[in-house]
Protein backbone atom coordinates (compact mmCIF):
# COMPACT_ATOMS: atom_id res chain seq x y z
CA UNK A 1 0.00 0.00 0.00
CA UNK A 2 1.39 3.37 -0.51
CA UNK A 3 2.77 5.05 2.44
CA UNK A 4 0.88 8.36 2.08
CA UNK A 5 -2.63 6.82 0.93
CA UNK A 6 -4.50 8.40 3.71
CA UNK A 7 -2.21 11.29 4.07
CA UNK A 8 -5.32 14.10 4.46
CA UNK A 9 -2.63 16.25 3.19
CA UNK A 10 -2.33 15.06 -0.07
CA UNK A 11 -5.22 15.42 -2.14
CA UNK A 12 -7.33 12.59 -2.94
CA UNK A 13 -6.94 13.04 -6.53
CA UNK A 14 -3.12 12.27 -6.23
CA UNK A 15 -2.95 9.76 -3.42
CA UNK A 16 -3.16 6.68 -5.72
CA UNK A 17 -1.78 8.28 -8.83
CA UNK A 18 1.25 6.19 -10.12
CA UNK A 19 2.57 10.29 -11.39
CA UNK A 20 2.72 11.22 -7.74
CA UNK A 21 4.80 7.89 -6.51
CA UNK A 22 6.96 7.36 -10.26
CA UNK A 23 6.20 10.02 -12.15
CA UNK A 24 6.57 13.57 -12.58
CA UNK A 25 4.60 14.64 -9.31
CA UNK A 26 6.48 12.92 -7.29
CA UNK A 27 8.94 16.10 -7.15
CA UNK A 28 5.92 17.92 -5.34
CA UNK A 29 5.24 18.12 -1.90
CA UNK A 30 1.99 18.45 0.16
CA UNK A 31 0.99 22.36 -0.68
CA UNK A 32 2.37 22.24 -4.33
CA UNK A 33 0.75 19.33 -4.77
CA UNK A 34 -2.65 21.36 -3.49
CA UNK A 35 -2.16 23.92 -5.51
CA UNK A 36 -1.67 21.98 -8.94
CA UNK A 37 -4.70 20.01 -7.73
CA UNK A 38 -7.35 22.82 -8.07
CA UNK A 39 -6.59 22.81 -11.43
CA UNK A 40 -6.59 19.00 -12.57
CA UNK A 41 -9.20 16.96 -13.67
CA UNK A 42 -9.15 12.97 -14.11
CA UNK A 43 -10.80 11.76 -17.72
CA UNK A 44 -11.20 8.10 -18.45
CA UNK A 45 -10.72 7.59 -22.64
CA UNK A 46 -12.41 5.16 -24.65
CA UNK A 47 -10.04 3.22 -26.75
CA UNK A 48 -9.19 4.97 -29.66
CA UNK A 49 -10.34 8.04 -28.62
CA UNK A 50 -7.74 10.93 -29.86
CA UNK A 51 -6.38 12.50 -27.15
CA UNK A 52 -3.87 15.08 -28.91
CA UNK A 53 -3.79 15.96 -33.01
CA UNK A 54 -0.53 16.09 -34.69
CA UNK A 55 -0.39 19.95 -35.57
CA UNK A 56 -3.04 21.39 -33.23
CA UNK A 57 -2.83 23.39 -30.73
CA UNK A 58 -1.66 22.33 -26.86
CA UNK A 59 -4.37 23.15 -24.19
CA UNK A 60 -3.35 20.42 -21.72
CA UNK A 61 -0.92 18.03 -20.86
CA UNK A 62 -1.59 14.96 -18.99
CA UNK A 63 -0.15 12.33 -16.66
CA UNK A 64 -0.89 8.58 -17.66
CA UNK A 65 -2.82 6.91 -14.26
CA UNK A 66 -3.72 3.74 -16.18
CA UNK A 67 -3.79 2.41 -19.77
CA UNK A 68 -1.89 2.61 -23.39
CA UNK A 69 -1.00 5.43 -25.13
CA UNK A 70 -0.44 5.47 -29.09
CA UNK A 71 1.65 7.94 -30.31
CA UNK A 72 2.02 8.58 -33.92
CA UNK A 73 3.45 10.53 -36.85
CA UNK A 74 1.95 11.39 -40.16
CA UNK A 75 3.31 12.03 -44.06
CA UNK A 76 1.59 14.47 -46.04
CA UNK A 77 0.23 11.54 -48.45
CA UNK A 78 -1.45 10.26 -45.11
CA UNK A 79 0.68 7.43 -44.55
CA UNK A 80 1.08 6.51 -40.55
CA UNK A 81 3.90 5.27 -38.22
CA UNK A 82 3.88 4.67 -34.75
CA UNK A 83 6.41 5.99 -33.19
CA UNK A 84 5.90 5.05 -29.54
CA UNK A 85 3.64 4.26 -26.54
CA UNK A 86 3.01 5.71 -23.34
CA UNK A 87 2.23 3.93 -20.10
CA UNK A 88 1.22 5.07 -16.68
CA UNK A 89 3.44 7.01 -14.86
CA UNK A 90 4.56 8.50 -18.33
CA UNK A 91 3.84 12.51 -18.88
CA UNK A 92 1.57 12.87 -22.16
CA UNK A 93 3.07 16.23 -23.83
CA UNK A 94 5.52 18.45 -24.64
CA UNK A 95 6.10 21.74 -22.39
CA UNK A 96 6.36 25.01 -24.01
CA UNK A 97 5.22 23.73 -27.77
CA UNK A 98 2.20 25.44 -29.23
CA UNK A 99 1.36 22.55 -31.33
CA UNK A 100 1.76 19.25 -30.80
CA UNK A 101 4.23 17.35 -32.91
CA UNK A 102 2.44 13.99 -32.86
CA UNK A 103 -0.99 12.03 -32.70
CA UNK A 104 -2.09 10.32 -29.69
CA UNK A 105 -4.44 8.00 -29.37
CA UNK A 106 -5.82 5.84 -26.67
CA UNK A 107 -4.53 2.38 -27.21
CA UNK A 108 -6.98 1.16 -24.69
CA UNK A 109 -9.63 2.16 -22.22
CA UNK A 110 -6.81 5.23 -20.44
CA UNK A 111 -7.29 7.43 -17.58
CA UNK A 112 -5.56 10.27 -17.68
CA UNK A 113 -4.97 13.25 -15.56
CA UNK A 114 -5.10 16.68 -16.95
CA UNK A 115 -3.58 19.61 -16.18
CA UNK A 116 -4.22 22.95 -18.50
CA UNK A 117 -1.00 24.01 -20.08
CA UNK A 118 -0.72 27.57 -18.42
CA UNK A 119 -1.58 26.06 -14.95
CA UNK A 120 1.39 23.24 -15.92
CA UNK A 121 3.66 25.47 -17.69
CA UNK A 122 3.35 28.64 -14.53
CA UNK A 123 4.64 25.86 -11.72
CA UNK A 124 7.50 24.09 -14.17
CA UNK A 125 9.30 27.55 -14.13
CA UNK A 126 8.69 28.17 -11.00
CA UNK A 127 9.98 24.26 -9.61
CA UNK A 128 13.55 23.27 -10.19
CA UNK A 129 12.38 19.81 -8.81
CA UNK A 130 9.67 19.61 -11.10
CA UNK A 131 11.64 20.78 -14.09
CA UNK A 132 14.14 18.32 -13.12
CA UNK A 133 11.98 15.25 -13.00
CA UNK A 134 10.20 16.21 -16.43
CA UNK A 135 14.27 16.53 -17.85
CA UNK A 136 14.77 12.97 -16.51
CA UNK A 137 11.62 11.37 -18.08
CA UNK A 138 12.65 12.78 -21.02
CA UNK A 139 16.22 11.75 -21.06
CA UNK A 140 14.73 8.29 -20.34
CA UNK A 141 12.35 7.79 -23.22
CA UNK A 142 15.24 9.21 -25.69
CA UNK A 143 16.91 6.50 -24.15
CA UNK A 144 14.19 3.75 -25.11
CA UNK A 145 13.65 5.52 -28.36
CA UNK A 146 17.34 4.66 -29.33
CA UNK A 147 17.41 1.02 -27.77
CA UNK A 148 13.86 0.94 -29.87
CA UNK A 149 15.90 1.85 -33.19
CA UNK A 150 18.19 -0.64 -32.20
CA UNK A 151 15.68 -3.43 -32.28
CA UNK A 152 13.72 -1.82 -35.43
CA UNK A 153 17.13 -1.94 -37.53
CA UNK A 154 18.72 -5.53 -36.19
CA UNK A 155 16.54 -7.86 -34.42
CA UNK A 156 14.93 -10.41 -36.46
CA UNK A 157 11.15 -10.38 -36.97
CA UNK A 158 11.03 -13.09 -34.13
CA UNK A 159 13.29 -10.91 -31.83
CA UNK A 160 11.49 -7.67 -32.60
CA UNK A 161 7.84 -9.10 -31.73
CA UNK A 162 9.19 -10.85 -28.48
CA UNK A 163 10.54 -7.45 -27.83
CA UNK A 164 7.10 -5.63 -28.07
CA UNK A 165 5.41 -8.50 -25.95
CA UNK A 166 8.22 -7.93 -23.00
CA UNK A 167 7.66 -4.21 -23.19
CA UNK A 168 4.00 -4.36 -22.83
CA UNK A 169 4.17 -6.86 -20.45
CA UNK A 170 6.88 -5.16 -17.84
CA UNK A 171 4.85 -1.57 -18.70
CA UNK A 172 0.96 -1.86 -18.78
CA UNK A 173 0.65 -2.44 -15.56
CA UNK A 174 1.76 -0.37 -13.23
CA UNK A 175 1.35 -1.93 -9.90
CA UNK A 176 2.85 -5.38 -11.31
CA UNK A 177 4.63 -7.28 -8.64
CA UNK A 178 7.73 -7.11 -10.00
CA UNK A 179 8.79 -9.66 -8.38
CA UNK A 180 6.78 -12.30 -10.24
CA UNK A 181 8.52 -13.72 -13.56
CA UNK A 182 4.44 -14.20 -14.86
CA UNK A 183 2.30 -11.71 -16.94
CA UNK A 184 -1.14 -11.55 -17.75
CA UNK A 185 -2.56 -8.38 -20.01
CA UNK A 186 -4.51 -7.52 -23.09
CA UNK A 187 -2.86 -6.66 -26.18
CA UNK A 188 -3.18 -2.63 -26.77
CA UNK A 189 -2.94 -2.59 -30.03
CA UNK A 190 -4.45 -4.62 -32.52
CA UNK A 191 -2.32 -6.62 -35.79
CA UNK A 192 -1.64 -4.00 -37.78
CA UNK A 193 -0.97 -1.45 -35.22
CA UNK A 194 1.76 -4.13 -34.08
CA UNK A 195 3.29 -4.65 -37.63
CA UNK A 196 2.94 -0.72 -38.28
CA UNK A 197 5.20 -0.31 -34.80
CA UNK A 198 8.12 -2.87 -35.39
CA UNK A 199 7.96 -2.67 -39.57
CA UNK A 200 6.81 -6.13 -40.29
CA UNK A 201 3.69 -7.44 -42.23
CA UNK A 202 0.36 -8.43 -40.65
CA UNK A 203 0.68 -12.24 -41.66
CA UNK A 204 4.43 -11.60 -40.24
CA UNK A 205 3.42 -10.76 -36.88
CA UNK A 206 0.76 -13.32 -37.07
CA UNK A 207 3.05 -16.31 -37.86
CA UNK A 208 5.49 -15.39 -34.99
CA UNK A 209 2.98 -14.88 -32.77
CA UNK A 210 1.68 -18.89 -33.49
CA UNK A 211 5.26 -19.65 -33.52
CA UNK A 212 5.69 -18.47 -30.00
CA UNK A 213 2.31 -20.04 -28.84
CA UNK A 214 3.53 -23.15 -30.37
CA UNK A 215 6.53 -23.24 -28.07
CA UNK A 216 4.09 -22.42 -25.25
CA UNK A 217 6.13 -19.14 -24.13
CA UNK A 218 2.86 -17.49 -24.78
CA UNK A 219 -0.81 -18.24 -24.48
CA UNK A 220 -3.37 -16.02 -26.70
CA UNK A 221 -7.12 -16.33 -26.00
CA UNK A 222 -9.79 -13.90 -27.90
CA UNK A 223 -6.61 -12.73 -30.33
CA UNK A 224 -5.92 -10.08 -27.80
CA UNK A 225 -5.56 -11.87 -24.22
CA UNK A 226 -1.96 -12.80 -23.51
CA UNK A 227 -0.72 -14.70 -21.01
CA UNK A 228 3.18 -15.46 -20.41
CA UNK A 229 3.78 -17.72 -17.99
CA UNK A 230 7.89 -17.08 -17.83
CA UNK A 231 9.10 -13.82 -18.41
CA UNK A 232 13.00 -15.04 -18.56
CA UNK A 233 11.72 -17.27 -21.68
CA UNK A 234 10.17 -14.41 -23.49
CA UNK A 235 13.08 -12.23 -22.59
CA UNK A 236 15.71 -14.46 -23.85
CA UNK A 237 14.04 -14.55 -27.25
CA UNK A 238 14.55 -10.73 -27.74
CA UNK A 239 17.83 -11.08 -29.10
Amino acid sequence: MRQDIHNSNVPSICRECEARHNGICGALNEEELQQIAKHTRQVVHAEGDELMSESEPVEYYANVMRGAIKLSKMLADGRQQVVGLQFAPDFLGRPFARESRLTAEAASETKLCHIPKPAFEAMLKQNAQLEHRLFDQTLRELDEARDWMLTLGRKTASEKLASFLLLIATHINPVRDENSNRAVFDLPLTRADIADFLGLTIETVSRQLTKLRSAGVIEVTNNRHVVIPDLERLSARCG
